[in-house]
């Protein structure tokens, strides 16, 4: 029996249970019903796995498995919730209209969208004009004027100079002397600042190669060497890495929340992790060995040095980490209380802790670590972060909100064969999306009322008992996340999703596609340093390659982006 038959011989019992009065017999058949489930789904679960099994055999007969091949994309099989989450937007947007049909949500509907005009933002760099040509036309013609027509073009040129600097000689003091060369070229070899500042934009922003870069070159008649642009790119623009940590400290110390989410990145063929922080001032990317808690704080302190303190919030934490009663108490005999440790000094105390197990030291150095980030002063402190629900963003900050975007796909990866199941997912997912255009609507409004309104219709929902198993332990598990889920009553303008943080870590992506990996720290480095000014000069409304062009030949005319994100921030809280 295949599932469409056994969906078809669910359908009739379900139908022959509504006619039935006797509830004892209604609960059984719903009981037999959720077996009915666990069972599909462990049978299709061991069909892929006896393919898998089948596949191997053949491969060591050597013989060729069954192809993988990508079947066509089905909505049943797409567990992205964008397409709801954008829907959402546009009733809200719809709801807040003033009634003129037009919309500015993305989405949903045939509502209009409102473009900004292009021509405002295009500079004209010259005028030229087109006559009429007059042969054959009438003998009376007026001249009304010019209709104007905007092209843009772009045209790319050498500009290739040879410096002739004059020449000196003294003979009293047996020494030449030389014209100075331009400060932009000087001391910076055989490239002008043309090259230095484009090789970032076609790394960055191209997502080019090396070798794909000096094609590019040699393409215009520059004569250009692969080891020039390597090393150009790994070690031609450290003062660009201050410039990263300067707007990062802005974009944190004026923010009111970051977002923080993590991919995958390779260093030299040791896979590592990519963590992107993030919020509307920046998007900053750091590279590290690891994505426990530690690496996260570190990320979070722009790689300060790690230091830990045992004090009344790492006690809060240990008990939070259920720590055992024997080993607390061996912590609190032995360990000194408010006292600062560096990571020397740290590991040696817990050399002397050495009741504790691996799992158990880790946790209180977590504990410690976050301890010390809460006092320090050194670094601004985040007070709210957006992420997934991933264990190594817990506990780190005083606020945490989740993301209802993740949140949701837990309930796209069910997929019921009995259709009464399929029936009430989707009824819970349309209150579910409902509840979502709600919280948009209070962002917009964030009204007292409202928000005590909300908390309850959250109690209320998240209390469904559908009889579908699956969905019912689902329901419960969102329900246990209402504080991190309902942040955005106190703090409206906290997004209701991580997609900022998921749009920054496909440019890593991207990157990643193209340079499969990093060969050295250098270039793990620059790399994240010119992916963070890139993107943070996107939510700026800056041009990169002006902001690059303007620190290579060092006439630093355009403001630094950290007095960007300043300024920026407080135009939006005034």
């Amino acid at each position: 029996m295949n599932i469409q038959d056994l969906q078809t011989e669910l359908t009739a019992i379900d139908q022959e249970i509504a006619q039935q009065e006797n509830s004892g017999a209604q609960a059984m058949v719903k009981k037999l019903l959720n077996i009915i489930e666990r069972l599909s789904g462990e049978i299709m679960s061991l069909e892929e796995k006896l393919q898998g099994l089948r596949n191997e055999i053949n491969r060591l007969k050597g013989e060729q498995g069954k192809p993988d091949i990508k079947g066509n994309k089905k909505k049943d099989g797409d567990i992205s919730s964008e397409t709801e989450r954008k829907e959402a937007e546009a009733k809200a947007n719809e709801d807040a209209d003033s009634g003129d049909g037009e919309t500015s949500g993305c989405g949903g509907g045939n509502k209009k969208r409102h473009r900004e005009a292009k021509l405002p933002k295009i500079k004209i760099d010259r005028e030229q004009i087109c006559p009429l040509d007059k042969e054959g036309l009438p003998g009376d013609l007026e001249f009304k004027g010019y209709e104007e027509v905007v092209v843009q073009n772009l045209i790319i040129t050498t500009d290739n100079v040879k410096y002739l600097r004059e020449i000196y000689y003294s003979p009293s003091k047996r020494k030449s002397y030389r014209g100075a060369l331009p400060q932009e070229v000087r001391g910076q070899g055989e490239f002008g600042p043309g090259i230095r500042a484009l090789i970032p934009i076609l790394k960055s922003e191209g997502n080019m190669s090396e070798k794909r870069i000096l094609g590019f070159f040699q393409n215009f008649g520059i004569v250009v060497s692969p080891t020039y642009i390597s090393q150009q790119w790994t070690g031609g623009y450290e003062l660009f890495h201050q410039e990263k940590n300067d707007l990062y400290r802005a974009g944190i110390e004026h923010g009111d929340y970051a977002q923080i989410d993590d991919t995958s990145a390779r260093v030299n063929g040791v896979n590592q992790y990519c963590q992107i922080v993030c919020n509307p001032l920046f998007t900053a990317y750091f590279t590290t060995e690891a994505k426990d808690r530690q690496a996260v704080l570190s990320v979070l302190t722009n790689s300060t040095t790690p230091h830990y303190c045992y004090n009344q919030q790492a006690q809060a934490l240990l008990h939070t980490f259920n720590l055992s009663d024997k080993a607390y108490a061996t912590v609190e005999a032995q360990l000194p209380l408010d006292v600062v440790m560096d990571e020397d000094e740290f590991k040696a105390q817990l050399a002397c802790l050495d009741t504790l197990g691996p799992r158990q030291s880790a946790r209180l150095a977590d504990a410690c670590a976050i301890a010390y980030y809460h006092q320090q002063t050194d670094f601004p402190v985040i007070d709210t972060l957006l992420a997934d629900d991933a264990p190594q963003f817990k506990l780190l900050t005083r606020r945490m909100g989740l993301c209802w975007i993740h949140d949701a796909r837990f309930y796209n990866k069910l997929s019921p064969v009995v259709p009464a199941h399929q029936n009430a997912l989707a009824d819970f997912r349309g209150s579910y999306w409902a509840f979502y255009t709600d919280l948009l609507k209070y962002k917009r409004e964030p009204i007292p009322e409202k928000k005590c309104l909300l908390a309850e219709q959250f109690d209320g929902l998240f209390s469904t008992i559908t009889g579908y198993e699956a969905l019912d332990d689902r329901i419960s598990k969102t329900r246990d996340k209402k504080l991190e889920l309902l942040q955005v009553l106190d703090l409206p303008q906290l997004p209701l999703h991580n997609n900022d943080a998921e749009l920054g870590a496909r440019v890593q992506a991207r990157a990643r596609d193209v340079s499969f990996q990093t060969r050295s720290d250098a270039g793990t480095k620059i790399k994240d340093t010119f992916m963070t000014i890139n993107q943070t000069a996107k939510k700026l409304g800056v041009s990169f390659y002006d902001y690059i062009y303007d620190r290579v030949t060092q006439r630093f005319e355009l403001p630094s982006l950290a007095d960007l994100i300043v300024k920026k921030a407080q135009t939006v809280l005034t």
